[in-house]
């Protein structure tokens, strides 16, 4: 794996996983919002929560595709269909333990059941599968992390 080829995969990745979450958001399919999710980690501001949400999402989706890469290189192949299938088991993984377990832990805006009644939760909590944000959103989501593993797997080289 060379640095560069899963910088530059971890980007058009991230590009295309996060078209694909906007134009579902635009269209209806879901009420997700991916930057708005991460930025209010950060922000109470929602306008400046997008703007660094998106930042976030970039440099997680370049972290990610350096990971990938060293997945890759341990098993000593990679292709599209094998970024596809770990996209498919990040999207798994994303809709299940990290937005249920890790992310309230960490997200001092998003509620819980723990939530008191006098306290207002800037952000919704996505749910198991995400299910909060309408019924499309895992499948979404799945496609989108799909696209992003497939078009990783197919720009990480030297392996």
């Amino acid at each position: 794996m060379t640095i560069p080829s899963a910088i530059a995969g971890g980007f058009i990745g991230t590009l295309v996983l996060t078209t694909i979450i906007r134009a579902a958001s635009e269209l209806g399919w879901t009420r997700m919002d991916l930057a708005l999710l991460l930025g209010t980690t950060v922000t109470v501001n929602r306008r400046k929560a997008k703007a660094i949400g998106y930042v976030f999402q970039f440099l997680l989706g370049i972290g990610f595709a350096v990971a990938y890469g060293e997945f890759f290189e341990i098993i000593g192949r990679s292709s599209w269909q094998l970024g596809a299938l770990l996209g498919a088991l990040h999207a798994l993984f994303v809709a299940t333990v990290l937005v249920n377990v890790l992310l309230p832990v960490v997200h001092p805006r998003i509620g819980t059941p723990e939530t008191a009644a006098n306290e207002i939760a800037l952000i919704e909590p996505p749910g198991f599968l995400m299910l909060n944000y309408g019924r499309n959103t895992f499948l979404i989501t799945l496609v989108a992390h799909i696209a992003y593993g497939a078009i990783v797997g197919l720009t990480i080289r030297g392996i």
